[in-house]
């Protein structure tokens, strides 16, 4: 067992939350008092503001229909790692135009796990990171209003630190406190590269320090407060932009026309809805959202045929993994994964051909992979 996987089993045994860099150990790149925060999850208590701007720091940034396919994606966790998995297969990553759509509409995927495949690099950010991607996930479905609260918030600030501005790559707006940042007029998507402990100015929770999953020394360099983009990718994409921020009502409204081209007659109405069978029998950590959700969950398994003796709703065919909770979930996520397809391979004619990531540009992403 690694010294990393060690101790990630021991803050799982201890009900805390560590910030582990991707390239060393916690402790020698970030100051003591972030090396482990509490978490609320667990006991079905609300999520502090300060452990909500450490949440959502990486990505808070991000223009407006990104970050709502972001973070309406993390909910469903199981099909962000498939695919991630099936973007990563050579002959599904040449895919692009018409034949991207085409097997892309045969996946029964959620559509901003759909709309996501161009942009491989934030697929392979969300599945590398799954105790991240989890803990966003639920945050948002326990607490959506603050969620996009917490976004807004940063945004603000970093407005204020002089770091968040309109550029050939993006528009920033802001209405009355309300911060909108959107892709330019010429139609191409950017992906922002930058680091959340230094464009939001001096970070105000020293325990509860941003998410950044690679070393820091402690410091920022001039460097570091830019905000970087890498080469775009043209759109309209056909599963693009299905979805939009109503910040007010903290809400995320739907474009039905479009929305309806991802899963005709299971358009939901008037804004987006949490749907349980996208979950995939993965359960849930957070107490509020097993209250919530899982009745609905099993309910959704019953509705697509898996029924048991007299009746009773059965466990998938697609079982859950044993535990999805703060650190080692991630491994019996990518698991699951691997055995559904194992056992696709085996029946005559084999796994089926999908899709995988065009575009052609880098696609940026969530955690900078080293210092300037």
């Amino acid at each position: 067992m690694t010294s990393r996987r060690l101790q990630q089993v021991i803050a799982a045994l201890m009900g805390t939350t560590v910030i582990i860099s991707s390239n060393c150990f916690a402790q020698d790149t970030l100051p003591p008092t972030v090396q482990a925060a509490p978490t609320a999850t667990s006991a079905g208590a609300m999520l502090t503001q300060e452990q909500l701007d450490q949440l959502v720091a990486p990505v808070a940034l991000y223009d407006d229909p990104l970050l709502i396919d972001i973070l309406t994606a993390s909910t469903y966790p199981l099909e962000v790692v498939e695919a991630k998995r099936w973007v990563a297969d050579p002959a599904n990553a040449a895919l692009q135009g018409d034949a991207l759509t085409t097997a892309l509409a045969a996946q029964d995927w959620a559509p901003s796990v759909k709309a996501l495949v161009p942009f491989p690099q934030i697929l392979q950010t969300m599945d590398a990171h799954l105790e991240w991607t989890e803990h966003l996930g639920e945050a948002f479905l326990a607490q959506q209003a603050d969620v996009m609260d917490a976004v807004q918030r940063l945004r603000r600030r970093a407005q204020s630190a002089g770091m968040l501005k309109s550029s050939p790559q993006q528009t920033v707006a802001n209405n009355g406190g309300i911060v909108t940042i959107s892709p330019p007029a010429s139609e191409v998507i950017y992906v922002p590269t930058y680091d959340p402990w230094c464009v939001y100015g001096p970070w105000p929770y020293p325990v509860y320090a941003p998410f950044y999953f690679t070393p820091w020394p402690g410091y920022c360099v001039s460097a570091d407060y830019i905000i970087d983009f890498g080469v775009g990718i043209s759109w309209p994409f056909w599963f693009w932009d299905w979805g939009y921020f109503e910040w007010h009502r903290h809400a995320i409204g739907i474009y039905h026309e479009r929305y309806d081209q991802f899963h005709p007659g299971r358009e939901p109405a008037g804004t987006w809805r949490f749907d349980p069978a996208h979950r995939a029998g993965v359960p849930f950590h957070d107490q509020r959202n097993v209250q919530q959700f899982q009745p609905r969950q099993n309910d959704q398994r019953a509705f697509r045929g898996y029924v048991g003796k007299e009746g009773e709703p059965a466990e998938s065919v697609r079982p859950a993994p044993p535990a999805f909770r703060n650190y080692g979930s991630g491994q019996a996520i990518r698991e699951q994964s691997q055995r559904g397809e194992a056992s696709l391979r085996g029946m005559p004619g084999g796994a089926p051909r999908a899709f995988g990531g065009g575009g052609g540009g880098r696609g940026g992403g969530f955690f900078r992979g080293g210092r300037r």
